[in-house]
This record gives C-alpha cells, sequence and structure tokens, in this order.
C-alpha cells in the first residue's frame, strides 16, 4: 500500500517523526475520552454527588477535546509537508520532461502526462494525506488501547487480539482485487486522457473531413467504457469496505454479549464493561478508516507510482559530455548500427547501420510521411531517451560518447519543428527563449533578419506586444518566423534541426520564408526534413528514408542522375 520510495522523499522523515508523537498523545485521549465517558456514566447511574460528576465530565471534555485538537495538528503539520512536496514534485517532473524531450510523450501519450501534471498531482496529494496519517492510526491507536484493555479484561483483550488479524486478512483479500480493478480502472483512464487530448488538437482537421461526429462517437464509446470500469470498481470498494464493517461490528457485539453474561453472573462491575464496550469500537475505528479511503489510496498510489517511474529514469549528467566539443567546420558526427524502437518486438522506426555528417553541410532528408524523418531529427537533437535508442558507437570528432542526449550537445543545435510553439508571454520574450539575457538590439536586430520588422511595427506595443493564448493571435508564417528569428539571436549554435517548417504553410508564404531561411544556413550544419522536393537544390547532400532506413544517398546532381525514388 506503501511504496517504498516515498521514505526517500525530503523532509518525511522528520514530518513522520511528528506524525508519530502527535498520534501517541491523540492514542491516550482517545483512551481517556472513554475511561472517563464511561466513568461519567457509572457516577450518574449510581447517582453519586453533582461535584464528582461534574469533575468527571469535565475530564471527559478535556479529553474529547485534545483527541480533535489533535487531530487538526496532525492535519496541519502533514498538510505543510504534503503542499510543499507535491509543489516540488509537479516542478521536477515538469523540468524532467523538458530533460527527456519526446520520450515521455511517445511511451504514455499527451494526454496521460498531462493528466498526471494536473489531477495527477493532485491524487498524489491526496495519498500523502490520507495514507500517512491513517497507516500512523492504524499502526498506533489500537496498540496502546490494547494494552489498557487487557489491564481491564483480558480474556475480552485477547479476543480483539486474534479477531484484528482475521479481518485485515479478509481485507488484504478484497483489497488485491480492489487493487487490480483500480490499475485496470486506470489505464482506461489514461487511453480516455490520450483520447480527450488528441481529439481536442484534431478538432479543426476533423471538422474539415467531416469526421467529427465518427469520431465523437469514439470517445463516447472510451468513456462508457471508463465509467463501467468505475463502477465495477467500486462494486469491490464496496464489498470491502461492508465486508470490514461487518466483521468489526459482529465482533463488537461478541464482546457486548460476553460483557453482558459477566455482568449478570457477577463476574465484571459495571465500569469496567462499559469501558470494554466504550473501546472496542475505538480498537477498530483505524482499521475501518483507513479501509473507507482504500479506493482513494490506490488512485493516489497509482499516480504516485507513474511520477516516480518518470523521475527516475536516467538522463545523460555532465560527464561524459564534457568531450563532446562544439560543432566547427572540420567536426564530424558518425553513428553506427543505429536502432530506434519504441516497443519491444516491433519493427525499429529507423535502423540506419552507419551514419556521417560533417562540416556545415547543408543536409536534406527526404521521405513520405511516417518514413522516419522526425525520428532521426529527434535522434540528432537529443531528444529520444537511451533505453529507445540503441548505437553501437556515437563520435564526435572521433571521440566516443554515450549519447547524444547531453546538455553540451543540445546547447549547439536549434530546433525548428512544423508548428513552433508559442508561449503566452511577449514578443520579445518569446524570441529570447533560447538566450533570455539577450538586449532588447539584439532582439530587434533578429526580428528584422527574420523579416518581421514590418509586422511589428503594426503590433500595439511593438517587441512588448503580449502574443500566444490570450494575446495576440499569430499566423503559421509569423510563426515559423519567430522560430528563424531565435536561431538568427543565437548564432553560436551551429546545428540547425527543420522538421518540415513549411509543411502547413501555403507556396506563397513558403516562397517568401524561403528567402529568409537560406541566410541562416551559412556557416550551419544544416539537417532539413521535408517531402516538398524543391528544397533540393538548396542541400549539398540528401538523405533519402523509406520505412525507417536510408535508401539512397548522394548529392543533388546524383539522385537526379539515377531511377530512384527521387524520380
Amino acid at each position: 500500500m506503501i511504496d517504498r520510495r516515498l521514505f526517500k522523499l525530503p523532509g518525511i522523515r522528520k514530518t513522520l517523526g511528528m506524525l508519530v508523537v502527535f498520534t501517541i498523545l491523540q492514542a491516550f485521549s482517545v483512551l481517556f475520552q472513554g475511561k472517563y465517558l464511561s466513568e461519567s456514566i457509572v457516577t450518574l447511574w449510581q447517582q453519586r454527588s453533582l461535584n464528582e460528576a461534574f469533575m468527571v465530565i469535565g475530564l471527559f471534555v478535556v479529553a474529547f477535546v485534545t483527541r480533535h485538537l489533535l487531530t487538526v495538528v496532525k492535519n496541519y503539520t502533514i498538510g505543510n509537508w504534503v503542499e510543499q512536496t507535491t509543489i516540488q514534485l509537479r516542478h521536477d517532473l515538469l523540468v524532467k520532461f523538458g530533460m527527456l524531450g519526446p520520450a515521455p510523450l511517445q511511451d504514455k501519450g499527451t494526454g496521460n502526462l498531462v493528466t498526471l501534471s494536473l489531477e495527477g498531482m493532485d491524487k498524489v496529494q491526496n495519498y500523502f494525506m490520507l495514507v500517512l496519517i491513517k497507516m500512523c492510526d492504524m499502526m498506533i491507536i489500537p496498540w496502546i488501547l490494547l494494552v489498557y484493555l487487557g489491564t481491564v479484561d483480558w480474556q475480552e483483550a485477547i479476543f480483539l487480539f486474534v479477531i484484528y488479524p482475521v479481518v485485515i486478512i479478509f481485507m488484504i483479500i478484497l483489497g488485491y482485487a480492489a487493487q487490480a480493478k483500480a490499475d485496470k480502472e486506470y489505464m482506461n483512464f489514461v487511453r480516455l486522457s490520450n483520447h480527450f487530448v488528441d481529439a481536442l488538437r484534431g478538432l479543426p482537421t476533423l471538422k474539415q473531413l467531416g469526421l467529427s461526429k465518427r469520431y465523437a462517437e469514439n470517445i463516447y464509446d472510451v468513456s462508457e467504457d471508463y465509467r463501467k470500469s468505475v463502477l465495477s470498481t467500486l462494486k469491490i470498494g464496496i464489498l470491502s469496505t461492508f465486508t470490514l464493517d461487518f466483521f468489526t461490528t459482529l465482533s463488537i457485539a461478541v464482546v457486548a454479549v460476553f460483557l453482558g453474561l459477566s455482568l449478570i453472573n457477577g463476574h465484571i462491575q459495571l465500569l469496567p464493561a462499559l469501558i470494554m464496550l466504550v473501546l472496542a469500537p475505538e480498537y477498530f475505528m483505524p482499521l475501518r478508516n483507513f479501509a473507507n479511503d482504500y479506493h482513494a489510496t490506490l488512485d493516489g498510489k497509482n499516480a504516485l507510482t507513474d511520477v516516480l517511474e518518470i523521475l527516475e529514469r536516467p538522463t545523460i549528467e555532465n560527464g561524459s559530455e564534457t568531450k563532446v566539443p562544439s560543432w566547427q567546420q572540420d567536426s564530424t558526427l558518425e553513428i553506427t548500427n543505429l536502432t530506434v524502437a519504441y516497443e519491444k518486438n516491433v519493427q525499429p522506426a529507423l535502423n540506419i547501420p552507419y551514419l556521417k555528417l560533417g562540416g556545415y553541410q547543408k543536409i536534406g532528408i527526404i521521405g513520405k510521411s511516417g518514413s522516419g524523418k522526425s525520428t532521426l531529427l529527434n535522434l540528432l537533437g537529443g531528444l529520444l531517451s537511451a533505453n529507445i535508442v540503441k548505437a553501437q558507437t556515437i563520435k564526435v570528432n572521433g571521440t566516443t560518447i554515450n549519447s547524444l542526449q547531453t546538455a553540451l550537445w543540445q546547447k549547439q543545435l536549434q530546433y525548428i519543428p512544423q508548428k513552433p510553439y508559442i508561449f503566452h508571454a511577449s514578443l520579445a520574450d518569446n524570441i529570447a527563449f533560447y538566450y533570455p539575457k539577450a538586449g532588447k538590439q539584439a532582439v530587434a536586430e533578429a526580428i528584422k533578419l527574420a523579416g518581421l520588422f514590418d509586422w511589428v511595427a503594426t503590433l500595439p506595443q511593438g517587441m512588448e506586444t503580449l502574443i500566444g493564448e490570450g494575446g495576440q493571435s499569430v499566423s503559421g508564417g509569423q510563426a515559423q518566423r519567430i522560430a528563424l528569428a531565435r536561431a538568427f539571436l543565437t548564432p553560436n549554435r551551429h546545428v540547425l534541426l527543420f522538421d518540415e517548417p513549411t509543411a502547413h504553410l501555403d507556396i506563397e508564404t513558403e516562397v517568401a520564408l524561403k528567402e529568409t531561411m537560406l541566410p541562416l544556413f551559412e556557416d550551419k550544419l544544416v539537417l532539413f526534413a521535408t517531402h516538398r522536393l524543391h528544397w533540393i537544390n538548396q542541400m549539398d547532400y540528401i538523405l533519402v528514408i523509406k520505412d525507417g532506413k536510408i535508401v539512397e544517398q548522394g548529392t543533388p546532381a546524383q539522385l537526379n542522375n539515377k531511377k530512384g525514388e527521387l524520380n
């Protein structure tokens, strides 16, 4: 139920120590509450003096108030740690996404990661709050009460001691069933999240193709599957709660029957019998409270497992990458026996026996959609995790390195995708994304080089105008020019990766943008993936990719002179 990695989180030991102390104090307050409540009833039953009755009732009130004040203190103590830890985990998760690149998206799907970062972290927070307090209660309170009850009536105490593990065994059996259902429900939830996000992203295309209603039916079917899975899981959860309540209630009833018989036979006095009867439900209460929230803790545990799994994914830190030199005119990159496989026992997305890049070449990567162009660019950009990339050797300037997924390599390149992301920020901040310390003059020069000067002049606040979601709208061509301005602002990055940057633009916009791009190619290693063949003449070398393999390569002239994939 508790992930052992939970105890490695910062501040957990101190928080648990305080929680244990407060729980011990609360156990004694519960004990005294039951004791003084019983004494109050007996005092009133025996018609003793009012002063004696008020004194015992006052002690009961003090114990009662102390018990609930300690509950508040426990929630406050654990709440502070949970809030700080959840904020830190969410921050670490987002940072890790940036370090891992698109690998988690490929493994788990966009919708899953969005849900995990938002609703999933809320479930983790709820899990922390529930599991730590309730586990401490279950491990401390019953045993302090049991020791005291043993001094009151050892025979009844032995019965309570024996029945406790029996209840737990039934709880474990049903708990395994509930966990299996919860895991299945969680996977359905992940699938639904991915469907929902993909539907939102593709809604304009679906409308244009007239498929929006058909896809809506698909979402409805997935939602129905999830609803049925949730109800099925709740049935197990309700059955588990009912079973636990039944056994605990039956146990208390058995205790009450034997206490009644002992009272009738004169084997026990009224006060100890009443103490035993009042504290017996308190003995089982922590177990019942834990069982009531068992399903909620399962959801949180599943979410925490996913979060920790992503945080523990290996990334290449500073070490071997210190050997990666900056890219220059005479630099070379060699990769031998390269394969990229997103899933086991599935045909690799990329399979290249040997690839060599050198200097300031302009390399065109040609192929149909799905042929492997983007995968190759993601690999060269260090955006693929090591668990899906297999390469016998990777050498930069003859020096072997472990991976291209290194900070020093990534700081040497610019990546310009089909749809550059525009942040909710000023135009200047968007352009200075790779170089936040850039001055206004440098940003203005990059704007001019990218052909944005006339457009910026029409903006209400110039380059300080807010763009992106909720701000000034940006066309596809303008978004590409902003991405180019980012590249112009950082000329020290000598590796440029273009992933079909003009695929979604009309021909007039593409021609105008092409004139802006070509000066950027100077003194750079350029890898330009496209399926529009008019870019070939601007390239020094061409790689033709089909089904994840390089089927042809050579200069444009060499490929034009032979009948192949391009002809």
